[in-house]
């Protein structure tokens, strides 16, 4: 690995393609399922997948409209007139030998990304909707082809070279994943693919208006695999313009397992694919009442979260955790508006703490409500439940279709709070420990706690900790 005295003397610059599964029922030019996750291969797809002689594409409308809101979350134009063209290739992953693209008009114009610690916006340069290809998988005398995800619809988001470390280039894949998922654009699953970022990486000295030659690194498919790929491009470039020697514009691939890229093949250009006009797909012509209709449709995006919850004093780990799941967002948002600021910040913490919200598949269960989060705040308020009795409530009304009360009571958890109860106890307590009584008295006041546990363990755990110390000081002085 290059040194940082090395790494100093050269800008780094990083623009970032994401291909984006759009989730729609069908493929984006046939009637197969658009989910290939665990088929046999080649079962999801029909003649329009497998480029048959006088199979015509019939455009997914939906796969449109998901498009045009994906724009409002990347706060871009949408094009009013928008055209299909064929990029030739010859594998056998697409077999009619091109791949159905948007070259020349994409329907997604401009726009940015605003990075969430920095601010910082990510220019978007546009983003087009295309086919996916198939998936060849290659052995030492032959290779195998799987044409489920030929067809899949995508759209691929194409950055400005806006990013310059490789924190900055996990930031944007993040945030991009996020806005993805909560415009409703894609499931956003990154194990089964449905975003896949390629990362073009290239470095020049410090101060040259030219950039330098660029690797593609293709199909990333998790944020840390962005950040580790740039670090690993970043030293390996400046260890060969160390040497004298020059960078080659090409494709490599990242090998999780030991952390290094390696060459897969010199990077086309443009004229190589041989771009056409498709003739079988007539233009997509929108109006401004069809694209505002749709993008009226778009859910709250992460930032309009961030800044509702800017009042409650909430950590930005627990605002991130948060929003990786969108359902929890929500669900804190609805406490937050019903219940104010308070109990919307202890429901924060529960989720943050004591659910995975690492887990972008994880999903509230459908008998959950906000009134049941703002019921549990509201008895933790009372003095009803300890903090340590709230957590039990919390993660039982995960799996549960019971209010917070009636699991509080179903467990015995509920916490007295009546002064007259708790002095019998109190008394009876300081009756029982003569000693530890006058030792407070003389000034020992870590003695206390072991008073208060007294209590608690008579009262079955069910005295106010915080009322017992209060009594216990009151009756003993």
């Amino acid at each position: 690995m290059a040194s940082q005295e090395i790494l100093d003397k050269y800008q780094l610059t990083i623009g970032i393609e994401c291909h984006v599964q759009l989730a729609t029922s069908t493929k984006l030019f046939s009637f197969a399922d658009n989910d290939a996750r665990d088929q046999a291969p080649n079962t999801v797809v029909n003649e329009i997948d497998f480029g048959l002689p006088g199979m015509l594409p019939v455009l997914n409308r939906q796969a449109i409209n998901l498009a045009i809101m994906a724009g409002k979350s990347l706060n871009s134009e949408i094009a009013r007139v928008s055209r299909f063209d064929r990029k030739h290739y010859f594998y056998p992953d697409l077999p009619k030998g091109y791949q159905t693209t948007q070259m020349y008009q994409p329907i997604i114009l401009g726009g940015f990304v605003e990075l969430p610690d920095t601010g910082q916006k990510v220019r978007i340069h546009h983003a087009h909707i295309e086919e996916d290809a198939g998936k060849l998988t290659h052995f030492s005398d032959y290779s195998l082809v799987d044409l489920n995800r030929a067809g899949t619809p995508l759209i691929e988001i194409v950055s400005e070279p806006d990013m310059h470390s490789a924190i900055e280039a996990k930031a944007y894949a993040s945030e991009l994943h996020k806005l993805m998922i909560y415009a409703g654009v894609t499931l956003g699953n990154l194990y089964h693919g449905n975003m896949r970022f390629d990362v073009n990486i290239s470095i020049a000295p410090k101060g040259s208006e030219t950039l330098g030659k660029r690797a593609e690194v293709k199909n990333l498919n998790s944020f840390k695999s962005v950040e580790r790929a740039v670090e690993y491009e970043y030293s390996r470039q400046a260890e060969l313009l160390e040497k004298g020697e020059k960078i080659v514009q090409e494709t490599r691939g990242w090998d999780d397992a030991t952390g290094k890229t390696s060459s897969q093949r010199s990077k086309e250009d443009a004229q190589d694919y041989r771009y056409m006009p498709d003739a079988d797909i007539p233009p997509i012509v929108l109006n401004d009442e069809e694209i505002a209709d749709i993008q009226s449709r778009v859910p709250e995006l992460p930032n309009s979260y961030r800044q509702k919850w800017s009042s409650l004093g909430l950590d930005k780990s627990v605002v991130e955790a948060l929003l990786n799941v969108q359902s929890y967002a929500a669900l804190v948002s609805t406490v937050q508006q019903n219940g104010g600021n308070d109990k919307a910040k202890r429901v924060a913490h529960w989720f943050a703490s004591a659910v995975d919200t690492s887990d972008e598949t994880a999903e509230i269960a459908a008998n959950f409500s906000p009134e049941s989060f703002i019921e549990l705040a509201e008895m933790v308020e009372k003095n009803e439940l300890s903090s340590t009795a709230a957590k039990e409530v919390f993660n039982e009304l995960l799996i549960s279709d019971k209010t917070a009360r009636q699991i509080a009571e179903q467990k015995n958890l509920l916490q007295v709070s009546d002064e007259s109860a708790i002095i019998a106890i109190v008394d009876d307590v300081i009756n029982e420990n003569q000693k530890a009584a006058d030792d407070f008295r003389n000034g020992e006041e870590k003695v206390i706690g072991f008073l208060v546990g007294q209590v608690m363990k008579k009262s079955a755990g069910k005295a106010n900790p915080a009322l017992a110390q209060k009594l216990i000081r009151e009756r003993i002085k």
